[in-house]
Parts: C-alpha cells; sequence; structure tokens
C-alpha cells in the first residue's frame, strides 16, 4: 500500500490513542511486549522478534531478526487462527499494519468480525524498518529522484544510468550488502511459515495488498496445505515486481487519471478535458523553471503518488494551483521516503527478477512508453539501479500455477494506478480455479477498507470470516 494513502488516518490515530504498556507475554516461546518506539499507536498492539535463517540453504547459519506484530482476538470461542498481513512496497514496514487496518478514520476500517476471527499479525519483512535492515547509503538527491525519473529523450536515460549505477554500487558496498542476495520474496514467504511455526499454528490466513500480493502469491504457492484464507488486494501480476510491472505503472496512471481531471476541471475553471493538457503544461514549465526543486518530473511523480486515493485528491488540485502560480506547495504527507523503504525495495525488486543490462534497450522502452503512457510512461520505462545489480537472482522466480486448493480471493479496482486491473487479470489467470477475482468499478490503489464500496468489502469479510467465495468473478458496481 502507498504510504501517501494512508498518511491522514495514520496522522489521526497517532493523535488519538496512546500505546498502554503491560507486562510481557509468552506465547509458544514468543515473549510478547510493548512496540518499539513510532508503531502505529493502537491498544492491544504487542511485538516481538524471531530470529531466522539469512540463507535457507544455510538453515544453521548466520541468524536476521524479524519484527512481529499481534493484534489478539479477545473472543477465543470465535477465533479461527491468524491473519498475517503486508501493506505493500516492497519495503513498506508491517509492524503497525494491525493497527493501520482498525483506524476508525478508514472509509471501511476491519470490521469486527474479522477481529474476533484472528489474531491479526504484522511484521516488517527481512530487511525493513525494525527487522535487520538493509541500506544503500542513499544520498538526498538520489532520494529526490525517486522510482519514476521522467526521460524527455534518449540523453535522459544515459543521464538517468549514472544514478542507477551509482546506487546498485552503493547497495553492494553498504554495511548490509552481506545481505544483498538473501532479501527476496521467496525469502520472505519463508519467513512468513518461520512466524506461523513460532505462533503454534497448522495453518496461516493472509491479507496483503499491492506488492504484499505477489508475497502472498508467492507464499501460498510454496506452501499450499499451510495456506487458510489467501486475500490479494491491488494485484501485481503473476511476475511480481519485474520490468513488465514497472512499466505497467504508465497504463494505471492514465487509467485512473481521469478521475481527477472530472473532480479538479471545476476547481481550474475548465472542463475535464482540458485538465490532461494542463497537466502537461505544468509538467514543461516546470522542467523549464523548477519550484523549490519541483521540476516536470517530480511533478509527474507526485501526480502519480496522490492519484492513489479520493480523499488526496483536494491536497493535488491545492499543489496544482500553487505550483502555477510558481509557490510551494503544501503536500500532507509529501516528506520524502525513508532511505531504508528504498533500498529494501531495491534488493528485493533486483533480487526477484533479472532486469536488462542495455542501456539502448531502455531507451526503446522510454521511447514506445512516452507515446502510449504519455502521463508518465517515459518514466516508469527509464532505466534503474537493477540493470547494474551486481549479482543474478540466487534461485528461479516461483512460478505461480493453479496446483492447490481453492483458496484465493483477488480484490480489484478497475481503475489503480499502481497495480492496474491488467495485471490483475493476469494473476487471476495464472490461479486458475484456486482464485476468484472481484472487480469493483472505482478508482485508487486498495480496494478492501480503503474505500466504502460495500459490494466489495462484504465479499472479502464474508471469506475471511466464513470462508465463502464468490461462486464465480464478481462485479461490483459503483456506489455513491
Amino acid at each position: 500500500m502507498h504510504k501517501a494513502l494512508l498518511v491522514t488516518a495514520l496522522t489521526a490515530t497517532a493523535l488519538a490513542t496512546v500505546v498502554v504498556p503491560g507486562a510481557a507475554a509468552t506465547t509458544n516461546g514468543l515473549k510478547w511486549g510493548p512496540c518499539p518506539a513510532g508503531t502505529i499507536p493502537v491498544p492491544g498492539l504487542e511485538c516481538t522478534t524471531l530470529q531466522v535463517p539469512l540463507n535457507y540453504r544455510d538453515p544453521g547459519g548466520r541468524k536476521i531478526d524479524l519484527a512481529i506484530s499481534r493484534l489478539a482476538s479477545k473472543t477465543p470461542e470465535k477465533r479461527r487462527g491468524v491473519l498475517l498481513t503486508n501493506p505493500g512496497g516492497p519495503g513498506g514496514e508491517g509492524l503497525g499494519y494491525p493497527g493501520v487496518l482498525t483506524i476508525p478514520t478508514l472509509p471501511s476500517p476491519l470490521p469486527q468480525s474479522v477481529r474476533d476471527s484472528y489474531d491479526i499479525i504484522g511484521f516488517d519483512p527481512r530487511g525493513v524498518g525494525h527487522s535487520t535492515p538493509v541500506t544503500c547509503d542513499l544520498t538526498s538527491a538520489q532520494i529526490a529522484i525517486g522510482n519514476l525519473p521522467y526521460a524527455k529523450n534518449a540523453a535522459d536515460v544515459v543521464k538517468q544510468a549514472e544514478v542507477a549505477k551509482a546506487e546498485a554500487k552503493q547497495c553492494a558496498t553498504s554495511e548490509s550488502g552481506w545481505m544483498l542476495p538473501y532479501v527476496t520474496t521467496a525469502n520472505t514467504a519463508r519467513d512468513m511459515d518461520r512466524i506461523r511455526e513460532a505462533l503454534g499454528e497448522s495453518q496461516v490466513s493472509f491479507l496483503g495488498a499491492s506488492y504484499g500480493t505477489y508475497l502472498g502469491s508467492v507464499y501460498t504457492t510454496m506452501f499450499p496445505r499451510r495456506s487458510d484464507r489467501i486475500v490479494l488486494d491491488s494485484n501485481l501480476g503473476p511476475g511480481g515486481y519485474d520490468i513488465n510491472a514497472m512499466r505497467t505503472f504508465g497504463r494505471g496512471m492514465e487509467d485512473r487519471f481521469p478521475d481527477f481531471a472530472k473532480f479538479a476541471a471545476p476547481g481550474l475553471g475548465i472542463i475535464p478535458a482540458q485538465v490532461t493538457a494542463k497537466f502537461f503544461e505544468l509538467a514543461d514549465r516546470l522542467d523549464r523553471a523548477p519550484v523549490v526543486g519541483i521540476n516536470g518530473s517530480a511533478f509527474r511523480g507526485l501526480n502519480f503518488g496522490y492519484l492513489y486515493g479520493d480523499g488526496q485528491f483536494p491536497a493535488l488540485l491545492a499543489a496544482w494551483k500553487s505550483l502555477d502560480k510558481g509557490e510551494a506547495p503544501e503536500l500532507p504527507g509529501g516528506e520524502p521516503p525513508a532511505e531504508n523503504l528504498l533500498a529494501a525495495r531495491l534488493y528485493v525488486i533486483c533480487g526477484d527478477s533479472s532486469w536488462p543490462r542495455s542501456v539502448a534497450s531502455y531507451q526503446a522502452d522510454v521511447a514506445v512508453d512516452r507515446v502510449r503512457y504519455p502521463l508518465i510512461g517515459a518514466g516508469s520505462a527509464n532505466i534503474g539501479a537493477c540493470a547494474y545489480w551486481p549479482s543474478a537472482p540466487a534461485e528461479p522466480k516461483v512460478r505461480i500455477t493453479d496446483r492447490g486448493p481453492s483458496n484465493v480471493l483477488l480484490v480489484q479496482n478497475v481503475r489503480d494506478p499502481g497495480t492496474p486491473l491488467v495485471n490483475a487479470r493476469k494473476l487471476r489467470q495464472a490461479f486458475g480455479d484456486r482464485a476468484r477475482m472481484v472487480t469493483v468499478d472505482q478508482g485508487g490503489h486498495g480496494a478492501y477498507l480503503f474505500a466504502a464500496n460495500k459490494c466489495g468489502n462484504n465479499a472479502v469479510t464474508e471469506f475471511l470470516v466464513t470462508g465463502k467465495r464468490p461462486a464465480a468473478d464478481r462485479f461490483c458496481a459503483a456506489e455513491g
């Protein structure tokens, strides 16, 4: 789940709740106690640490820490088991995610029936946050470039290649470079199974969003008989975060932008069809004369991130108006992402997949996607650190198939900028009869809980609580 989508809810909860540390409790060898400072403060949330192998091919070798949280069910008679969760990324901290899911200001907080049925489990994946973290020693300038540096021409790709080469070298030579081959989705799935074992459960259910859909897909493929009820919200394709997923960011923004254009047109005094022209006008002007460091590429990336939720449209429109006047915009939640988040993202996506090495291939992709997806395609197709990664993936990618129990439910918005519908359909096809998909006629990133469509939310809740899936794929019409 994109951080910007959560910032308002997180801020509201941080102001409204306080954790009251209690006595540590021991369960199945895990010693539960207060959560680390900075974790989303939610009453009842407790944390612990589990050690797992760095390299599962050498299980007796070096260990790393996993930070785990639990929001326990208070109704033993209704409790089914545990629900592991992941908010996305890769690189996203998950320790506070059980709290995020229960924030009252969400459009649809996690229903009490689900909280009664499960202990809600969060964790910082390997390399992330309070687990043994990784770094690439990224500078503030590198962080400011972001994930989608827009290339206006072939020369911009060459320029970005030098940045990418430096980032890859920094990752490999950093103090956490020894972890580089082992921070992968497959190893995180193995960590999840160690969490299951440590909790004393024969099976686990899972709720994953965004990149978490790929993690959940890999887990239930590797451990099908240990998977109970698997919910995948806002879906990557079966290849995970590879070059194809990156390039479809361009498609996702094209799918989603009309929603913002319809919202923004009255405030700009124009019709929706003119909002796109205004977008390109602002991007070009900012390339010529950046405002407080916001150039055309940063403006495009800003729009991409703020399209993740309808609730961010007013702030994005206000930013447009400020930038149009040459003034610095006020962006709630617009602080730069943490270095660890970006570093962990690189470790995972570069360790999971093989990426093209040729600068010319990225120049060709950029030229195609600049035309095909003009809003941001020349950014999502641009070269990144994975092109210069010092090692090939340590093991073959897990292939998602239809082998296993029929216990997977996909939920997907029609107009999702980050994980567009086209990729969700590919994942649905890969799972075959293992899965059903609920498609919701709404925009934004995050279909379950982060939007208020009753048809979509009720389908997921019913599956988690009762195990009943739709008999066939379901389409939920727009509401409101």
